[in-house]
């Protein structure tokens, strides 16, 4: 799929549209930690683009857009809405993996008029999972890119590893470096997921504001953002359905593919009981 590239608040953004547009919302997906557009799994931007468009993109300073990565996630949410309006998508339905999650969690909080529904993977409210966070990144020193996607998105168990190196055949990674240094993307997304983890959130007021339905997916066993995260968000969000995946870690999205867009599908496309 062609790269192409928008200028958004003076920095040129690289954004990549799947299918048609059609009567239902475009569906916006926001990257985890580090994560690029050829971090999205091919099985899931395919399978959901059958009945609506899918808007991938890298974020201000990510991969192969310019500018630098903002070091919090309210500037980052800010730049993703700011491509959404520059696009003309209008109401959008978000999916957040990850740090992803973090950002639509802003946007449906700040700017609800913005959201029709939003799928959060891989997540947790603010205010929580900065320990978590930071032990598993100590954990990642000298291993290769594709060690660490099985280390932290993996459980260790055989058949969840052998889903993780069949997800690293489906990815395709385009030659091109980007045009910010990855040491840069890496600081600044660090220091952002602490900051948002770290931010005390009494009585899960952020979550309360969001009213739209809201689709949780967590894995059984995920190690980065703890898998009781993922029932809290269920539990505070005023709207929500909560899809647990056996035998998953973080990237359960990506290990059931095939189930995560039937789920999802599901949850676009038909009204909650």
């Amino acid at each position: 799929m062609t790269t192409q590239y928008i200028t958004v608040n003076g920095i040129q953004t690289a954004y990549r549209l799947y299918g048609e547009r059609s009567a239902e919302p475009p569906l916006f997906l926001m990257q985890h930690f580090t994560g690029t557009m050829d971090n999205w799994d091919p099985l899931v931007i395919e399978g959901l683009a059958r009945h609506r468009q899918v808007v991938i993109f890298d974020n201000a300073g990510v991969g192969a857009s310019h500018g630098t990565t903002p070091s919090n996630v309210p500037e980052m949410a800010q730049h993703a809405l700011s491509v959404i309006e520059a696009l003309g998508l209008g109401q959008v339905d978000l999916l957040g993996f990850s740090l992803g999650s973090f950002l639509a969690q802003e946007i449906a909080a700040n700017q609800p008029q913005s959201v029709r529904r939003m799928v959060l993977a891989g997540g947790c409210p603010q205010g929580q999972g900065a320990g978590d966070f930071r032990k598993v990144i100590s954990e990642i020193g000298g291993k290769t890119p594709a060690e660490i996607l099985l280390h932290l998105f993996f459980t260790l168990t055989a058949n969840s590893q052998q889903r993780g190196k069949a997800f690293l055949q489906r990815l395709k990674f385009r030659d091109e470096a980007g045009p910010n240094p990855p040491s840069q993307v890496f600081t600044a997304q660090y220091l952002a997921i602490e900051s948002w983890c770290g931010q005390r959130d009494a009585g899960y007021a952020l979550l309360k504001r969001i009213k739209h339905p809201v689709l949780v997916v967590q894995g059984s066993n995920d190690s980065m953002f703890p898998t009781e995260q993922s029932v809290r968000l269920f539990q505070h969000l005023p709207n929500a359905q909560l899809s647990l995946y056996p035998d998953a870690g973080h990237a359960s999205l990506f290990q059931y593919p095939s189930l995560f867009v039937e789920q999802v599908d599901t949850f676009l496309r038909k009204e909650l009981a």
